[in-house]
């Protein structure tokens, strides 16, 4: 008998989605927080550090962002997670009116492997700071994000290789569930909200069964995690088509990770409603733009002297007040500005393929549009690794 069986019934868990509306198997609704509501398909920015990497929180409330994510490893090595309950929480501390995810420093057991000894008591970790010994239990997991006081709290998990073989992912889900056990032992902040991830690598079977197993825990939401962990795209997607729609319908449904725009509409069409990467500030400060038009390179020549916005149609403040030509001369230029203004376009972007996407959804075109964009993105891409419409995935739409 597995960890998992011996959990309270998935009824203890209050309904934290509404669905709303349905296309196929994508479908929009309203995510229920403890202080807010968040229409879905969202996409949350990724703020590692207490920070989104050049964007502030007052720029992130003029994107009309809802939820940022914060890293359990990298807070409890600095400040502390007392250090930020001590400040009044993680949406406090960086001055963020919105929601708050936590994921369960998980993904740095699968990232940092070299630097760490896992067992089924947990992880030991040598510090990336400082080499320092750090060890990291489900138990301190869920205590420190407790401290952190996120809205959405993330089960801690066993997150294996993309490539690896059936045995290490059976026993990468035991521990999963052994260590998700655990973490549901430890007493949640008020009104915070706990997520369980499923694993199950590229195995169909695995993942179903695990997904079965997640969901039938007390937890708020259900996440697909091990995922753009090096194994091959055209697998994830189908793997994302043949589970998402089989997740709770009452719950929210959270692809962890990634991705490209690309893989959000296909993630939206498997039915998926939360998604989170740090592409969009990446990319900024490697100086490309993302557009419905397909990436754009403002470190080529050509845009030395285009005094055009990066997309007509963004009413961002980027595109609003700045010429590619000026964006091109302080990414080359080397000034920080250059990445905070193409990361706030990148955002920008992100939120409003969500919105569009929900529009779409809601009125019954979504394959179509979905079909469209992407087409519309690969057709001009200046960016030629992984272009926005890989032309060697077929996509399901």
């Amino acid at each position: 008998m597995s960890a998992a069986a011996s959990l309270p019934p998935a009824s203890s868990a209050s309904a934290t989605f509404v669905e709303e509306a349905v296309c196929g198997s994508a479908r929009c609704g309203t995510l229920k927080l403890r202080h807010q509501e968040v229409a879905s398909p969202i996409f949350m920015p990724v703020g590692t550090r207490a920070s989104v990497k050049g964007v502030s929180a007052l720029q992130l409330e003029g994107l009309r962002a809802r939820i940022v994510l914060g890293n359990t490893y990298h807070l409890m090595l600095r400040p502390g997670a007392e250090t930020v309950a001590a400040l009044g929480g993680l949406g406090r501390f960086m001055g963020w009116p919105g929601g708050t995810l936590t994921d369960s420093g998980g993904y740095q057991v699968f990232s940092l492997a070299k630097l760490s000894k896992k067992t089924d008591d947990g992880v030991v970790f040598r510090s990336h700071l400082d080499g320092a010994r750090v060890e990291l239990t489900p138990e301190r997991s869920m205590e420190v994000q407790r401290s952190l006081n996120a809205d959405v709290a993330m089960l801690f998990d066993d997150c294996p290789p993309g490539g690896a073989p059936r045995a290490e992912v059976e026993a990468a889900i035991r521990r999963t569930d052994l260590w998700g056990a655990r973490s549901l032992a430890v007493e949640p902040a008020a009104g915070q909200h706990r997520f369980g991830i499923v694993q199950g690598g590229r195995f169909a079977d695995l993942r179903a069964a695990h997904l079965e197993t997640v969901s039938s825990w007390p937890v708020e939401g259900v996440a697909l995690g091990g995922f753009s962990v090096g194994e091959p795209l055209a697998e994830t997607y189908r793997l994302l088509v043949e589970l998402a729609p089989k997740l709770p319908r009452d719950r929210p449904r959270y692809l962890m990770g990634m991705g490209t725009p690309t893989d959000l509409l296909v993630a939206i069409f498997a039915g998926m409603d939360m998604f989170d990467c740090v592409l969009p500030t990446r990319n900024a400060r490697n100086g490309q733009a993302l557009t419905f038009g397909g990436r754009l390179s403002l470190k080529q020549a050509r845009h030395e002297r285009v005094d055009l916005p990066l997309e007509a149609e963004c009413v961002c403040e980027t595109c609003s007040r700045y010429s590619r030509a000026y964006l091109r001369h302080l990414i080359t230029s080397g000034e920080r500005l250059g990445a905070t203004l193409l990361s706030i376009h990148n955002l920008n972007f992100y939120q409003t393929l969500m919105r569009r996407a929900r529009q779409a959804i809601q009125q019954g075109t979504y394959t179509a549009f979905a079909r469209a964009t992407c087409e519309r993105m690969h057709a001009d891409d200046e960016v030629g690794e992984r272009s926005a419409k890989p032309p060697s995935v077929a996509l399901p739409f």
